[in-house]
């Protein structure tokens, strides 16, 4: 028997022991910066002259790492590499499969400083948010496992007279995962994991600006036990190597997380069967979120405040379930609005390998030349409260910046700008709120904050979100407590770290026998 599932707990860093504990673990990354990683393919290391560089985000003249790139001929050899092993793969025990996970936890446990270290610096997380995304993904091998275990034995259905019927699941095949940089250890974990211990065999595609983390866990996986070809590391350029992954004969499953520009582009492209091809491709998509926190007028303000600033800024807003918008009840609207624009003015901006930044860089140019954008067009739209301004001339540091009065269609209220920048509109009432609330194409997150029970379970069936949240901030989902996954262009709403989410990657299977 197993212990039973409870989420890893967060660490402490009010502890003196703790802060050096980190200190440390940073130092030690600081040792391996600029080290150069290479592609797995069946088992072997592969090395191109071709390479990914991962730069600090604080700090863009500081490499993390470089990582080989895979070309669309070595992706093709990942695949043969993935069909050969997924026939001895999917075969394995099931429990067997469970505790290469067991075992990839306890590595990563006994690491943990040194992946949150090594995410501050990667992805410019500060330290509670970097511990917080690799306890995530040590709660997604210690979830998941059980959730394996308890799958083996497929679902009771009923037999007649003369007959005996099973219920099993069987795996699919190769699966290709695309993981995001926002949560390069949560989500690549989750993401890579899932397919593999229900017996599917994974071709790995990290995000570009966060490749050196997903390197590393996967020398974790075949430290844990993964058999050579189970696990295949394909770095690569999504305009290189992406649409090969996704049109790929033998590809079974894609597991995404992104924008919903490539999300849709994958549906879409995987939908078309290509020669050779005897199935049909399985898409899990996250693709993100405009999400709202509404607060009633029969809210406690404090709490709204929190809720506020946490969903809106925390690690810089590039959250798909951050908060962006907020919809205040008009009887306490200017009091809201005054409160968190004076809290925001007093959060720290900066580097986040020091222990008391609130808010770090953003993750590239790119990123930061986008939300710059949508602050020019926050300009126009709404009041500017506060922030507004940025500064890339070492890292991509933007403050965060709210902008007030915005119309519930304005860009800065539909599209999503992934940054910190929240924008607010009035409501006449609650149901006012709540019908902004749904106007995005969206529906991932949200949160109310009302003391009113009657408004509270209104929420319950018409805020149209696959995670909403009373009296807190509507980020921060723990897996096996809060599955994750939204509605409409949000995804499929697969329920990420849930207890339905490994039958995604499985094909249910009936098998009756006469007696």
């Amino acid at each position: 028997m197993y212990t039973a599932y409870r989420h890893e707990p967060f660490t402490d860093f009010t502890k003196e022991e703790n802060i050096k504990d980190f200190q440390q673990a940073l130092e030690k990354v600081e040792g391996y910066l600029g080290d150069d990683y290479p592609l797995l393919i069946d088992g072997e290391k592969v090395t191109t002259d071709d390479k990914l560089v991962s730069y600090n985000p604080a700090n863009k003249e500081e490499i993390i790492g470089t990582v080989s790139k895979a070309t669309p001929e070595l992706v093709d050899k990942a695949f043969d590499a993935a069909t050969r092993a997924f026939e001895t793969w999917r075969h394995t025990n099931p429990t067997a499969r469970a505790e290469v996970l067991f075992r990839a936890a306890a590595i990563m446990r006994r690491r943990k400083h040194e992946f949150s270290a090594l995410l501050v610096k990667e992805a410019g997380k500060p330290w509670k948010e970097a511990d917080a995304d690799i306890a995530e993904a040590i709660d997604f091998l210690e979830y998941y496992a059980r959730q394996m275990i308890e799958l083996k034995q497929g679902k009771p259905i009923n037999s007649r007279d003369g007959e005996f019927n099973q219920y099993v699941y069987q795996p699919m095949g190769a699966a290709v995962t695309i993981p995001p940089w926002n949560f390069a250890g949560a989500i690549m974990v989750g993401t890579t994991v899932a397919p593999l211990v229900t017996g599917n065999t994974v071709l790995l595609k990290p995000a570009e600006p966060t490749p050196v983390i997903a390197a590393k866990f996967v020398e974790i996986l075949e430290e844990a036990g993964a058999p050579k070809g189970v696990i295949n590391f394909v770095p690569g350029e999504p305009s290189e190597i992406g649409d090969y992954l996704v049109d790929h004969p033998k590809t079974s499953i894609i597991t995404f997380t992104g924008s919903r520009a490539t999300g849709l582009r994958i549906y879409e492209r995987a939908a078309v069967v290509q020669e050779g091809q005897q199935h049909l491709k399985r898409v899990i998509a996250e693709m993100g979120g405009k999400d709202t926190v509404v607060v009633d007028n029969e809210a406690n303000l404090d709490t709204a405040v929190d809720a506020i600033i946490q969903s809106a800024f925390g690690f810089s807003g590039q959250k798909c379930s951050a908060g962006s918008r907020v919809i205040v009840h008009e009887d306490v609207y200017d009091e809201v609005v005054e409160r968190v624009g004076e809290r925001t003015k007093a959060l720290i901006v900066g580097d986040p390998a020091s222990k008391d930044t609130y808010m770090g860089p953003v993750v590239n140019q790119k990123a930061f030349d986008k939300i710059t954008g949508y602050i020019e067009i926050g300009k126009e739209e709404g009041r500017l409260i506060t922030g507004g301004d940025a500064d890339n001339s070492k890292g991509y540091f933007i403050n965060p910046t709210i902008f007030a009065d915005a119309a519930p269609d304005a860009r800065i209220m539909q599209e999503e700008i992934f940054g910190p920048v929240v924008a607010f509109a009035k409501a006449k009432n609650y149901d006012e709120a709540l019908d902004i609330a749904n106007n995005t194409e969206y529906g991932l997150t949200g949160a109310v904050i009302s003391n009113n029970s009657e408004h509270l379970e209104k929420a319950k069936h018409h805020f149209h979100v696959g995670n909403l949240y009373f009296n807190r901030n509507c980020t921060g989902a723990i897996v096996g407590y809060h599955p994750f996954g939204g509605f409409k262009m949000s995804g499929t709403d697969a329920k990420a770290g849930g207890p339905d989410h490994l039958l995604q990657y499985l094909h249910p299977k009936t098998i009756s026998q006469m007696l």
